[in-house]
């Protein structure tokens, strides 16, 4: 008796997966590096007056925080796409960030809120290290198993391409802003369109990735993994390979 076999999926499907799943990694390292470009711009906004170096040192300091979250992002979504679906978690992920810079565009400045404007500021980066972390290892796992046998290394490679676009184009919209608007321009409000341009082209990706195919090799794992008695999650982990 013949066993039925899923076909494999086309190219075009193939190409069209990956084209998706690099285009959310674009926009998330683009609004990664945004932050970082207008920091400069922005630091008096969110921050009481005074001097230009506590403001742009505190500016740094919410970077970091991002950063800190970013390893517990990659483990909550880790742990999210291993149970709903690749598809899922990087439409979470895309979601996340285009939350967080939606946040920082349209937030208050110090002088309107009071101490409520780094709050967010703060909320806003604590969802972006979110989504970058749990962006990079579920991108990275439906790219290598959406490709075709033989191909899982050359389209894999395209998740460091998006990441280093992403630079590009952020540093390409502040070349633009700076031609275009004066200094004064930028500070007082230029500095809100980078981020604005990262929710819109965020909420265009999450619709886009709605539409992804969810990788085989997923369908498969979860299929195996519904089998009775069979251990999975960190349980299986350490009990099976302790070293």
């Amino acid at each position: 008796m013949s066993q039925s076999r899923t076909p494999a999926p086309a190219r075009s499907q193939v190409t069209a997966n990956v084209v998706r799943g690099c285009l959310g990694n674009l926009i998330e390292w683009y609004d990664w590096f945004a932050y970082a470009t207008f920091s400069i711009y922005f630091a008096a906004a969110f921050f009481p007056e005074g001097d230009a170096t506590a403001q742009l040192l505190s500016t740094a300091v919410v970077f970091a925080v991002g950063f800190l979250m970013r390893p517990l992002g990659g483990w909550l979504l880790g742990a999210y796409a291993d149970r709903y679906g690749r598809r899922r978690a990087l439409t979470l992920s895309v979601t996340l960030m285009s939350v967080g810079s939606l946040t920082i565009a349209l937030a208050p400045g110090h002088a309107t809120i009071g101490v409520w404007a780094p709050v967010l500021l703060v909320l806003a980066r604590l969802l972006q290290g979110l989504s970058v972390g749990g962006e990079f290892g579920s991108s990275a796992s439906y790219l290598a198993e959406v490709a075709p046998p033989g191909r899982r290394g050359f389209y894999s490679s395209f998740q460091y391409v998006s990441i280093v676009l992403g630079q590009l184009a952020a540093l390409l919209v502040a070349i633009v802003l700076q031609h275009l608007l004066t200094d004064d321009q930028v500070q007082s409000w230029g500095w809100r369109i980078p981020f604005v341009i990262g929710a819109v082209a965020g909420l265009a990706v999450m619709y886009l990735r709605r539409t992804m195919e969810e990788s085989q090799h997923f369908q498969q794992e979860r299929a195996r993994a519904s089998a009775p008695h069979e251990r999975k999650g960190l349980y299986a982990l350490f009990t099976e390979y302790p070293r």
